[in-house]
């Protein structure tokens, strides 16, 4: 895979590990739906592909609740509003400021 790739997706999938609370299931899944569509080039897959999109996603949220369970930090929790607004900041450094509507 290309570097420009793996920047692309890595954008789209947000860390999830080290916040106080806990990354939710709700953001688990979410983010294994965003691996599966770029692994597969499908945002929606057709009928036929539908049961194994739908495995895919299951066992990516799997596997990541595993991992996230087992790693291990001496770092202090990152604070979900702070890291929101670096993305806000990062994001508007990037792609300038838009216009109020």
């Amino acid at each position: 895979m290309s570097d420009e790739g793996e920047a692309g997706m890595c954008r789209n999938i947000k860390t999830l590990f080290n916040f106080d609370p806990p990354a939710s299931d709700d953001e688990i899944r979410a983010a294994s739906l965003q691996f599966v569509r770029k692994l597969s080039g499908y945002n929606t897959p057709s009928k036929a592909n539908e049961a194994a999109f739908e495995l895919a996603i299951d066992e990516v949220a799997e596997a990541a609740h595993r991992l996230l369970s087992a790693l291990a930090t001496t770092a202090p929790p990152r604070d979900r509003e702070t890291e929101a607004e670096k993305a806000k900041a990062r994001a508007a450094e990037r792609f300038g400021q838009r216009a109020p509507a």
